[in-house]
Formats: structure tokens, C-alpha cells, sequence
């Protein structure tokens, strides 16, 4: 049997850049973090979108589509063995997303659709779902749900998908983001899932940024994930980038790739400090 890609009991990480972008990038990405694995005590998959379809101008950079998209994650895991983690917008686009895609993820701003909770749930692959910027934590439950419904209709055998949820920063006021740390703990009583800090979405500054694109204050990332994993967090989300204020997406909020397996030790080193034993 595989190992889960949602441990409970082993630090895990998501990471990859924003959005799909060259074999070149992509290569480069992955490789460093295939390295990085055999310090990652619940591994980790490898994340890219193949459309951002939630963006702040009409104008902004999506990626390269589904079919492009999908074919280049494909050669990510073939190269390095890494799972594969890609957004879902729509429910047409599960079934195709989960050919290739080991976890099929609900962005934060579609956290309530049914349809697309159902949708991606029967697909039987592990889900992902963001909580959204304005939803208590233990809004989630409903959403959590619904996958579980969609898992439940459309399971032939075996048990059900692997679910995870995510925190990734409240609305507060006009174009920032809060992390409670209360959140964590909620989120999973109210779920029963594994817990995801997603350390880089957390500290977007919404339409800040330059021609109301969004910002980020990089700089606190590093703080937000250590706490994180000392409220209880199960995993890390953090989106990385070999030139973050060159990427084409969310960049001003990217960790340099070259500065993540420094993170990633120091968060070792407080979940083992925190919980004991093995990180």
C-alpha cells in the first residue's frame, strides 16, 4: 500500500511554484525538491496550477491551460517520482484533472461549490480544500463533506479519498490577510482532517501590489510556518520559485527556492520539539 500523502503523524509539504510554467522552471523546482524529500519525514508533492483562473485583472497571467498543463505535470512526476498536486476550478474539470493528478485542490474563493466539491471527491483521488478568506473554521466541515459524499457515490471499493484542509489567512480589512492560530486546532476538530498551513497565500496583501495585482510581505512567512507547526499544522503549503519577482503569478508571496530547505529544517525542528520523537 502507499504511503498517505496527508500523514498525521510525520511533517509533510506541498510546494511547487504558483502556476505551470516551462519544463525548464518546473524541472528545476521539482529536482530541488526530490532532494529535499529525504528530509521531509512525510514527504512531499509537488504543486502547480495549470489555470489561475481567480485573478485581480482581467489581464493577468492564467497559465498555459488544462491540456498543456496536465501533460506537463505529468512529466514532473515522471522525472522525479514527486505526486503532483494541481488546482480545479470546475466540475468538468475533475475527472480529466485526476488522470494525471495525484490531489485535486479546491482554491479558497470556491470552497462552498457542491458541485465542484462532489465532483472532485468522486474521483476517488486525495483532495485538498483552502478554507476561503471570509469562513470561520469550522465552515469547513461543510465542504469537507461533500467531497466525502462525492467519494461515498461514486466508490466502487476501498476506502475513501484522502482530505485535507487548509489555512491560509482571513480577510482583514482592505487588502490584507490574518492568521489566527486558533484556527489550526478548530479546523481539525471540526473536520476530523489532517491540517495544511499554507505559509505563502497568508501573506498576500490582495490588490496591493503593483497595477493592483496582489502584493505579499515575504518576510513573515518564515515566523507564520513555525508557529503554525507549533499550533498543531500537519503539513506546509509554500509556494516557491527560483526568481519569485520574476515569476509570472503571485511572486511578492513566493519563497526563494534556494531559502526553502533552511524552512523546511527549522520546521522540522519545532514539530520535533513540540510533538517528540520522529518529525
Amino acid at each position: 500500500m502507499a504511503p498517505p500523502l496527508f500523514p498525521r503523524d510525520r511533517l509533510f509539504l506541498i510546494a511547487g511554484p504558483c502556476v505551470v510554467e516551462t519544463d525548464r522552471v518546473n524541472f528545476r523546482v521539482a529536482d530541488a525538491l526530490a532532494r529535499l524529500a529525504e528530509r521531509v519525514p512525510g514527504g512531499i508533492v509537488f504543486k502547480a496550477s495549470f489555470d489561475k483562473a481567480n485573478r485581480s485583472n482581467a489581464d493577468a497571467h492564467r497559465g498555459p491551460g488544462m491540456d498543456a498543463g496536465l501533460a506537463a505535470l505529468d512529466r514532473v512526476r515522471s522525472r522525479t517520482g514527486l505526486p503532483v498536486l494541481t488546482d480545479v476550478h470546475e466540475a468538468g474539470q475533475c475527472a480529466a484533472a485526476a488522470s494525471v493528478a495525484d490531489v485535486l485542490q479546491i482554491p479558497a474563493f470556491l470552497c462552498r461549490q457542491t458541485d465542484l466539491l462532489v465532483a472532485a471527491g468522486r474521483t476517488g483521488r486525495a483532495v485538498n480544500v483552502k478554507k476561503g478568506q471570509w469562513l470561520h473554521p469550522e465552515g469547513l466541515a461543510g465542504a469537507v463533506d461533500k467531497v466525502r459524499a462525492g467519494a461515498q457515490a461514486g466508490r466502487r471499493r476501498g476506502t475513501g479519498p484522502e482530505i485535507a484542509v487548509t489555512e491560509r489567512g482571513t480577510f482583514f480589512g482592505y487588502g490584507d490577510l490574518v492568521v489566527d492560530m486558533r484556527a489550526i486546532p478548530r479546523m481539525a476538530q471540526a473536520t476530523g482532517c489532517p491540517v495544511v498551513f499554507d505559509g505563502t497565500h497568508s501573506v498576500q496583501q490582495p490588490g496591493r501590489g503593483t497595477g493592483g495585482a496582489s502584493g505579499g510581505v515575504r518576510e513573515m512567512i518564515a515566523p507564520l510556518v513555525l508557529a503554525a507547526v507549533a499550533a498543531g499544522a500537519n503539513g506546509l503549503f509554500l509556494e516557491t520559485h527560483p526568481d519569485p519577482d520574476r515569476a509570472p503569478s503571485d511572486g511578492p508571496n513566493m519563497i526563494p527556492l534556494k531559502a526553502l530547505p533552511d524552512l523546511v529544517a527549522r520546521a522540522v525542528d519545532v514539530w520535533t520539539a513540540v510533538r517528540g520523537g520522529h518529525g
